[in-house]
């Protein structure tokens, strides 16, 4: 690496919320070892949106994923003549895809620093090993060692204004929530598969020995393929039932999340939102490992250790036991706890 401090750095986020969220910290750590910095933060649409407020960047690089292979042809030339025109001199991958080292290679990104793999180490000026030994968020700020920057305990984060949580607070009056009341967030879902999920009829069970409190009122979030089960449980188990899922904007969300009592979710973007806003957390894992990508340092994680899991698959091959055996009185009693 150049011995001179970079001037202008571009750091490609993540993919994925949960991805993303976890990858918060190294912007602080490249603005407090680089204050004089232009740091750019490059990712897709709406991922963007969880940037606002940021005091660490100076810049968002933003781009929508298009459908068409002539449209994203295009879109590539004008990504790649953008990273030109920024004449960066120092390039950091958190993504693994070979397309994105590609994109700084041809954007005539100095100094570029991501991970050996996808048969793309010779686009890279420094190649760190991928580890699933260690938490995600520790194998991001591994990416950093090569400038000087140890490891740190930095924490991920999202920023809120008073504003938006206002906004929030205002959506859940609307729907029946009074100060008195104590607000159960549930996120259901899971992008990545329904081997993620906790089952529906546990969710179902749960719902309704919170409401047995008469001051409890679950509010479901997250994306529209939970909506049929979050429309079922408002009709079996009336109002006090409130279904947001498919309705929020990303940062809408986060603000949501920030007013829960309690937040009780899958492993899921959503679940490493709250930990970074230090909601108090109930994190239900079953095909996914806790160590590598549970809620870093915050929040209650129920997972069973059962012989198969992780298997990081995306639908159960077998009979589902990692998340069978969570049982609905352990999730409860746990929520009990953090409200108390």
């Amino acid at each position: 690496m150049n011995k001179k401090d970079p001037d202008k750095i571009i750091i490609r986020m993540p993919n994925w919320i949960g991805d993303f969220v976890m990858a918060t910290p190294l912007l602080t750590d490249l603005r407090k070892k680089f204050p004089n910095a232009e740091i750019t933060a490059m990712c897709k649409e709406p991922l963007s949106e969880l940037l606002k407020e940021d005091k660490d960047i100076d810049e968002v690089f933003s781009f929508t994923k298009l459908k068409s292979q002539f449209e994203r042809k295009k879109q590539k030339r004008s990504i790649i003549l953008k990273l030109k025109e920024g004449q960066y001199d120092l390039g950091v991958l958190t993504t693994n895809s070979f397309s994105s080292a590609w994109w700084f290679f041809k954007g005539n990104v100095q100094n570029r620093i991501g991970f050996a793999k996808d048969f793309r180490s010779f686009l890279l000026n420094k190649k760190i090993p991928f580890s699933k030994e260690v938490h995600l968020v520790e194998t991001y700020k591994n990416l950093l060692t090569p400038l000087g920057i140890e490891v740190s305990d930095t924490l991920p984060r999202i920023f809120i204004t008073e504003k938006e949580k206002a906004f929030a607070k205002e959506l859940l009056s609307q729907r029946g929530v009074e100060d008195k009341d104590k607000v159960i967030g549930i996120h259901a879902g899971a992008s990545y598969g329904p081997a993620k999920r906790w089952p529906d009829e546990k969710i179902f069970n749960l719902s309704k020995k919170l409401l047995e409190t008469p001051s409890v009122k679950i509010v479901f979030v997250g994306e529209s393929s939970v909506t049929p089960l979050a429309k079922t449980l408002v009709r079996k188990l009336g109002d006090k039932i409130i279904d947001l899922t498919g309705t929020t904007s990303l940062r809408s969300l986060c603000s949501l999340i920030s007013l829960f009592d309690v937040f009780v979710t899958n492993d899921s973007g959503p679940m490493h939102i709250a930990a970074a806003l230090k909601v108090p957390l109930v994190a239900i894992f079953g095909s996914t490992s806790p160590t590598h990508t549970g809620p870093y340092k915050h929040g209650n994680v129920i997972y069973k250790n059962v012989a198969c899991s992780p298997c990081y698959k995306r639908v159960c091959p077998i009979d589902f036991p990692c998340m069978k055996k969570i049982e609905v009185d352990q999730v409860y009693q746990t929520i009990k706890t953090l409200l108390k």
